[in-house]
């Protein structure tokens, strides 16, 4: 039976100093990456897939691939408020925790939204993106007559007046979230375009690191030329 320790040491000795350096390169922690490639990751979750116990017992190793790993086996329906909110406050400096295992765990469950109207208030930089981030999963994979169109329509206000002016991370994910309900919001369309137009490029410090912002305008215009436009997602992962 899979422990957390042998989990670590297998998630150890699949790890490589070129996928290491990577992760390093975009501002994890190094003391708390072992650098293990998306496909191991996911042959480790095969074998656990199912086990809630043990995915919440590697969350709470602080290791980025353990964390990484258990939200690709942890049932986020099956998670309590509390610990959604201690997994969001966990995430501190590693985004591809905050702002992709959280939200992916969270929009699984029935307090998505409650959490992301609380987490977007957060002073600390990493929950208030992973709450852009789980708002930007709640529009792209729920119906939009079961979406709150005047709570979003005040966030894209919110976004237009505020972006240029919030922490780093919170700038890459209402940039995302101006998109998402682009993309996935057909009613909102128009509106997600005008706010797009007024916020422009947005400036984020990516690391050391080629990855780029993307452009909302052209991202959603792009989603627009291929009929994309309102196609929901059937889940956030």
């Amino acid at each position: 039976m899979a422990t957390v320790q042998s989990i670590l040491s297998e998630l150890k000795s699949k790890g490589s100093e070129s996928t290491r350096a990577i992760y390093v390169r975009h501002g994890f922690p190094s003391d708390r990456v072992f650098g293990v490639s998306a496909a191991n990751l996911k042959l480790i979750a095969k074998k656990i897939k199912g086990d809630q116990k043990l995915a919440c017992e590697l969350y709470d190793t602080g290791n980025l691939d353990a964390m990484y790993l258990a939200g690709l086996v942890v049932d986020g329906s099956q998670m309590t408020e509390r610990q959604l909110d201690a997994w969001a406050k966990a995430a501190d400096g590693m985004q591809m925790i905050s702002e992709y295992t959280v939200p992916g765990a969270a929009v699984a469950s029935p307090h998505a939204f409650a959490l992301a109207s609380k987490w977007i208030k957060s002073k600390q930089e990493s929950v208030a993106a992973c709450g852009w981030r789980t708002y930007a999963e709640i529009v792209a994979t729920t119906a939009d007559d079961d979406l709150d169109l005047t709570d979003i329509d005040e966030r894209l206000e919110t976004i237009a007046q505020s972006i240029h002016g919030a922490k780093n991370r919170v700038r890459h994910t209402m940039n995302g979230f101006v998109i998402a309900v682009g993309t996935y919001v057909k009613p909102l369309l128009t509106r997600a375009r005008a706010t797009a137009q007024k916020i422009g490029k947005v400036s984020v410090d990516m690391g050391d690191t080629a990855c780029k912002v993307p452009l909302a305008t052209a991202t959603i215009q792009k989603a627009e030329s291929a009929g994309k436009v309102g196609k929901k997602r059937k889940a956030a992962r």
